[in-house]
């Protein structure tokens, strides 16, 4: 989702399109996020779900050096994918 504020925006004038993109009954969720994860679990992966984000800062490298760093990898990303599904 590119922003919250508009999803949640256009969730209240239609509350049936939360539940079609993020159903109830779902809780293999993944969040990515090249920032940080406050937030995601509790408003859409929830509790069962998994996040890929930065828990610090100030970190400075090149860009590919640092998304290796922080899980920012299609590897990591899929092997997450894998983990919430099966698990």
């Amino acid at each position: 989702m590119p922003s919250w504020e508009m999803f949640e925006h256009y969730c209240r004038a239609h509350p049936e399109y939360r539940e079609q993109v993020l159903p109830e009954s779902v809780n293999a969720r993944v969040s990515v996020e090249q920032g940080s994860t406050i937030g995601w679990a509790l408003r859409y992966v929830g509790r069962r779900g998994h996040s890929i984000g930065m828990e610090t800062f100030g970190a400075s490298a090149p860009i590919k050096e640092l998304q290796k760093k922080f899980g920012f990898t299609l590897e990591n990303i899929i092997a997450a994918v894998k983990r919430q599904i099966a698990g």
